[in-house]
């Protein structure tokens, strides 16, 4: 019989639990290589421990955040977990900094699993009418001492933008470890390792997916022995991404580029049609000159754009009226642009700003877009629409 010679230009999907190990003498080599760095290319032993189909999406991460390695998860709030138990050693309980403006759920897991349950002193470090203030953190580092500093180049749901190169060069004066949250930004807009941070993750579900039809996470880094404390945190707790889909990742990242370019372009050009308006009162997009953070980033995007979200207010006498406004459009353009509480999506997508943190933000006229790669005279019809019904 002919032999099959067909050659595939996907990601074959490894499905294996376990993988086929020769010989004793193999055997050994791949245990002991397990956690070193680098580890042999061609010895696979347990999925949990590392697939092949996971490594190759793992490699065109690596491409894109130009780092030495890369570690995929099954989802952001993994990701998050295996970046800060990087620098949990158990030697005692120094501080660690976390700025306020981080997502919600990065928030949750400070208090309610490095406090409650692994008894860390955290300290956080908050804004200043939208913008941080550089003086202060440099006090506060100078007295903290913390041993990590952990923030987002743009948070959510307020769109600032830190000056993070500025920020990464405190922290690492006062002798932190600098972990970076890059989902918001991606490595489109920048490359956080390149400016001295010691770990950046992502949510992967988010822009590197692009889909909404996944949940991972991914965490970068260049030093070797972080990468090795980071490969057994995740052996041992199974923080594993699956090959299926590793192997949808692999294929969406081909058009990230193409996406994230979309995405900063139409949220630009409709941070313009809702600033102007009559029925809207504020919005928060870095890339409007009237945005606290516009000229911050600039600098740190160095013209590439200013990313994909949008928070924006409407209009009214009182916070009753703006709520009443708020669901009118929601309610409007729900066949267009959809209520999800995710972001990143090819699609146009909205949130309600107060529904989700009004302990933190009781603004019950305040909506956080998305905004997608839709044809953007579809887009600003939808937009366009629903506030004609306010």
């Amino acid at each position: 019989m002919k032999k099959n010679t067909v050659k595939s230009n996907q990601v074959p999907i490894y499905r294996d639990a376990g993988f086929v190990l020769v010989d004793p003498d193999t055997t050994k080599r791949a245990f002991k290589d397990e956690l070193d760095h680098p580890r042999s290319p061609d010895l696979y032993i347990y999925s949990r421990y590392r697939n092949p189909t996971v490594v190759a999406a793992e490699e065109k991460i690596m491409e894109l955040e130009r780092c030495e390695w890369a570690l995929l998860t099954q989802s952001g709030m993994s990701a998050i977990d295996l970046a800060l138990s990087i620098f949990q050693t158990g030697e005692g309980t120094g501080n660690w900094l976390f700025f306020s403006e981080i997502y919600g759920g990065t928030n949750s897991f400070i208090d309610r699993v490095l406090k409650f349950r692994r008894g860390l002193n955290i300290e956080r470090f908050s804004p200043n009418d939208g913008v941080y203030d550089l003086l202060a953190l440099e006090h506060m580092l100078n007295s903290l001492k913390p041993e990590v500093v952990y923030f987002e180049a743009i948070s959510n749901p307020m769109i600032m933008v830190a000056d993070a190169e500025a920020i990464i060069k405190l922290a690492k004066k006062a002798g932190a470890r600098v972990i970076l949250d890059n989902t918001f930004a991606t490595p489109y807009l920048w490359n956080p390792l390149e400016m001295g941070a010691d770990i950046v993750l992502h949510s992967a579900t988010k822009y590197l997916s692009g889909h909404n039809n996944i949940t991972a996470g991914v965490v970068c880094g260049n030093d070797p022995e972080l990468k090795k404390s980071a490969i057994e945190y995740r052996k041992y707790v199974g923080h594993m991404l699956s090959p299926d889909d590793a192997s949808r990742l692999s294929s969406q990242i081909r058009t990230f580029e193409l996406r994230i370019q979309r995405h900063c372009d139409n949220a630009f050009n409709l941070s313009r049609v809702l600033h102007d308006h009559p029925k809207v009162e504020t919005v928060l997009y870095p890339g409007l000159p009237s945005h606290p953070s516009h000229e911050t980033a600039k600098k740190l995007f160095g013209g590439k754009g200013f990313g994909a979200m949008i928070t924006f207010d409407m209009a009214g006498s009182d916070l009753k009226q703006k709520g009443e406004a708020a669901a009118r459009f929601i309610q409007a353009i729900s066949d267009t642009i959809p209520l999800i509480p995710t972001l990143g999506d090819a699609g146009t997508t909205l949130l309600h700003v107060e529904s989700v943190w009004g302990e933190k933000y009781p603004l019950p006229g305040m909506i956080r877009l998305s905004v997608g790669i839709d044809p953007f005279d579809k887009l600003k019809e939808a937009i366009l629409k629903g506030l004609e019904q306010v």
